[in-house]
């Protein structure tokens, strides 16, 4: 029984083994440096961030071809409105961001076996299309055809140090790097070029350069015989270019900021200004990629996007669309707006237009309130407070002499104040008690409540309480016999009680 497992165990083995086998041995070999170079030319003098755009958009082949259809039959569109005009269209945004260059999809319309190959040639071998490019401008400029002039700037760097891995059959890796950046970063001109005559004689005769120049049918009045590249008109953009290229890696990465104002429904989630390009298979449409590697590798990473959030998409999904009830879609994805560019932001919506509370809110430029609290110096408020020198207050308080002060008290001369009482003139007070008018006293007497006055008067615990004051007065005057008293001061009290 054991042995029966055993055989079928191992057909199985072999089968799988053959099949495998089978599978790589169909597989194309890689492009080799003939076929990169024929490739490449038609694109390789482009502007980089051009540049990195066409070489995303070419690993979906089909949405090209849509897209090709498309600006050739909305024409009169370019720039950052035909792109805003393709929102809505299941192209991938890397291929929706060509419509705003017309003559380059006129191109890769041409010939969509190019497309399909120069997109798998990406995919698969980054680096050695990135040495081509890199290849084909030297070659270029040392035609005398590559140089900064109204359209475009042409700069030259040492290229990095090359890796200590070397592959024989690879081509040496390039001693400089030519980087090629618009003029104007808002008016893209899109340079149109025949390869033969701008890289010089060619150097692959078994593998000539493509060129593809404008189809009548466009329009654009290419002039083949004026100049060996024609520039045809600028194109003014915003945000449609938003591509980049890092020479350094021989890769390809996207300006988040420009991304995210055009492209509003696809946003990008990253505090980085920069970040680098993946390939989604999502947007490939079934389009079969070249190779089983390739192949793998994108499904792996597929597969693993997909697995990482399964069985969490449904509750966030409910989660942001309640938050978004009540905020707003617009104020759920804040990573975005930090990075947004500010200078597209609208202004606040004034009262008097109608406009409502949410709107107002989606409207305030939260960034800069962001910015103003990031931007204080909690440094220097803790240095302040540190800095205060409590000693000195310690030092302050404990300096106050109190003995001073107590000196001062027991200085009062209380003499003086006695003298200034036994100095008052009682005659002064007498004679104004005399220019009294009684009749007025008298009146208010008479007028007041009398029996208020006599409220009590029946009372002993009243009455023991005034007698014990009378003699308390008494004893009182006693103690101040030695006062000095004017003369007839006695007589004078005497008649006041009488009255």
């Amino acid at each position: 029984m054991h042995s029966i497992l055993r055989g079928v165990a191992t057909l199985f083995v072999a089968t799988l083994l053959l099949f495998t086998a089978q599978a790589r041995a169909a597989d194309p070999p890689k492009f080799n440096v003939e076929q990169l170079d024929q490739m490449l030319a038609p694109i390789a003098l482009f502007p980089d961030a051009l540049l990195s755009q066409v070489l995303m958009a070419t690993t979906y082949p089909k949405d090209v071809a849509e897209a090709a259809e498309w600006a050739f039959a909305n024409r009169g569109l370019k720039g950052d409105d035909a792109v805003k005009a393709v929102q809505d269209k299941p192209w991938d945004p890397s291929v929706q961001s060509l419509v705003a260059f017309p003559q380059v999809l006129a191109m890769l319309g041409e010939k969509p076996e190019w497309v399909h190959d120069l997109g798998d040639a990406f995919l698969a071998q980054p680096n050695d299309v990135m040495d081509s490019v890199q290849f084909l401008r030297s070659k270029a400029k040392d035609a005398g055809n590559l140089s900064s002039n109204e359209q475009q700037i042409v700069n030259i760097e040492a290229a990095p140090p090359a890796p200590q891995t070397i592959v024989v059959t690879a081509p040496p890796p390039p001693t400089q790097i030519i980087t090629i950046a618009p003029a104007n970063p808002q008016v893209i001109f899109v340079p149109v070029y025949n390869p033969v005559y701008v890289f010089g004689p060619w150097w692959h005769p078994l593998f000539p350069p493509f060129f593809f120049p404008p189809p009548v049918r466009w329009g654009f009045g290419w002039n083949p015989v004026s100049t060996a590249i024609w520039w045809g008109v600028g194109i003014g953009v915003t945000n449609a270019l938003w591509g980049g290229v890092n020479w350094g890696r021989r890769d390809v990465n996207i300006n988040v900021n420009r991304w995210n104002n055009i492209n509003v429904n696809n946003r990008i989630n990253s505090n980085n200004r920069n970040v680098n390009w993946n390939h989604n298979p999502s947007n490939r449409r079934g389009v079969p990629y070249r190779d089983i590697n390739t192949r793998n590798r994108m499904q792996q990473n597929n597969v693993g996007g997909r697995q990482e959030y399964r069985g969490r998409e449904d509750q966030r999904a409910q989660a942001r669309a309640a938050l978004s009830d009540q905020v707003g879609a617009e104020n759920l994805d804040r990573d975005a707006l930090r990075n947004i560019d500010r200078s597209q932001i609208p202004q606040r919506l004034p009262a008097d237009t109608g406009a409502t509370a949410r709107d107002r809110a989606a409207a305030i430029d939260r960034s800069q309130i962001q910015d103003r609290a990031g931007n204080i110096d909690r440094g220097q408020l803790q240095d302040r407070a540190s800095n205060i020198d409590r000693s000195q207050i310690q030092d302050r308080a404990g300096n106050i002499d109190r003995g001073q002060v107590q000196n001062r008290a027991a200085n009062v001369d209380r003499n003086q104040v006695q003298n200034r009482a036994a100095n008052i003139d009682r005659t002064q007070v007498q004679n104004r008690a005399a220019n009294i008018d009684r009749s007025q006293v008298q009146n208010r007497a008479a007028q007041t409540n009398r029996d208020n006055a006599l409220r009590g008067a029946n009372n002993a615990q009243q009455t023991r309480q005034q007698i014990d004051r009378g003699i308390a007065s008494q004893a009182a005057s006693g103690r101040q016999a030695n006062v000095s008293r004017p003369a007839g001061g006695g007589t004078a009290a005497q008649r006041q009680r009488n009255r």
